[in-house]
């Protein structure tokens, strides 16, 4: 750790990953993206991720004309995607029962 560590900054991937749509869109405050930035800066996995949803926004943005979709469509795809970055960082182990 270095010197200019600040814990405050600190996120982990979920919340990361779960809030790159909103820094794509422009949609968080100046802290918000500074938190998100810093963890990225030092996140291979994290900055990689940003960097296909960034290019899936390009490519949605070209092929649908620019088309707005309506707030309840956004609603529900923030829901699941918040929701399927949670699953895929929770696991199940099944150990096998012992004799």
């Amino acid at each position: 750790m270095s010197a200019e560590h600040d814990p405050d900054m600190e996120l982990d991937c979920t919340a990361v990953l779960a809030d790159v749509w909103l820094m794509l869109d422009g949609e968080c405050d100046d802290s918000t993206r500074a938190r998100l930035q810093h963890h990225m800066d030092h996140c291979a996995p994290c900055i990689e991720a940003y960097g296909i949803e960034e290019k899936l926004k390009g490519l949605l943005s070209r092929k649908c004309g620019g088309d707005r979709a309506p707030d309840s469509l956004r609603e529900r795809l923030t829901v699941e995607i918040r929701r399927s970055v949670t699953m895929r960082q929770e696991t199940t182990r099944i150990e096998p029962a012992e004799s």
